[in-house]
């Protein structure tokens, strides 16, 4: 099943309300070089300690996309100084009203974060075990706060480690500036490591799907190489790929052959020999052949 969190925007809203309500969360217009180094240093917002009735009425504003509201965001109320950074008070709702959403266009002018979205959705929506990169290791104890005074039911994190190929890059963010430059076909660009691309290079799911099963979700940071992953495509359309000839047509070399058949013959012969259920294809027999040109610069006149 495929969900979007834009699905639960009303939803969210909602919780927001409640969190703030419950005197969890608060509005803050600190700037955001000032918040960063405020978060750094443990030091409390000027605005944590405003009433329920200020915040909710500055949320109303930030729904709108006033100017004033323009200027505010929710934040959590969780420690001012956990020595985890990531229960320092962080952003839950920001305003946004200069570029509509993909899904919903303009009738939303607030949008939670990543953070405040997961735990709620992975509650409500039935996940038990959620899986992430260990990446966010550090906002496991954050999720856990969000579903817990929500009074959500819990989700269990199962972290791994990300996947990381030597000399390729796999950060969206840097190849969207490839595809936006023009500089790749687009998304499925066989140059590229993304499934589409992969796929237009001839890797086929199945092959993808034994590789990943077989690597297992670690702990460790990996660096792998490309020939594992091929190596396994290659097992996967080997049995199953028919055989054919085929030659580089630029400088193709015309070889004759003393003593080959009077006239072309052709002979009807199995498309791969260890799978007969391929079927067959027609394969000519003639005293001339072509090869290609490297091929060639090999031969010696006379040569059997």
């Amino acid at each position: 099943m495929v969900s979007h969190s834009s699905d639960h925007f009303d939803l969210l809203a909602e919780y927001c309300v409640k969190i703030i309500k419950d005197g969890n969360a608060y509005a803050d217009d600190t700037d955001g070089a000032v918040m960063k180094q405020e978060r750094m240093d443990g030091i409390a917002s000027k605005n944590r300690d405003r009433s329920v009735e200020e915040n909710l009425a500055v949320f109303e504003e930030m729904k709108k996309g006033t100017t004033e509201g323009q200027r505010w965001c929710i934040r959590a109320k969780i420690s001012v100084d956990d020595p985890n950074k990531a229960m320092r008070d962080p952003v839950i709702y920001r305003c946004n009203v200069e570029s509509p959403h993909h899904r919903t266009g303009d009738k939303w002018k607030v949008y939670p974060t990543y953070d405040f979205t997961c735990p709620i959705l992975d509650s409500i929506e039935g996940v038990t075990h959620a899986l992430r990169a260990n990446e966010y290791r550090d906002r496991n104890a954050q999720y856990a706060w969000f579903q817990e005074t929500l009074g959500l039911r819990p989700s269990a994190i199962w972290d791994f480690s990300r996947l990381n190929f030597n000399y390729t890059l796999l950060s969206k963010r840097k190849l969207k500036k490839f595809v936006e430059e023009g500089l790749v076909w687009g998304w499925d660009d066989p140059r590229f490591p993304t499934i589409r691309g992969l796929r237009r290079r001839g890797m086929t799911a199945e092959a993808l799907r034994q590789y990943i099963l077989g690597l297992g979700a670690s702990q460790s940071i990996l660096q792998l190489e490309w020939d594992a992953p091929w190596a396994t495509n290659k097992k996967v359309i080997d049995p199953i790929a028919p055989r054919y000839y085929a030659i580089e047509k630029e400088d193709c070399v015309t070889v004759t052959i003393t003593g080959g058949p009077a006239k072309v013959e052709v002979k009807e012969m199995p498309r791969h020999k260890k799978n007969p259920a391929i079927g067959t294809k027609n394969t000519a027999y003639a005293s001339e052949i072509i090869i290609e040109q490297a091929d060639a610069r090999g031969l010696t006149e006379g040569e059997e």
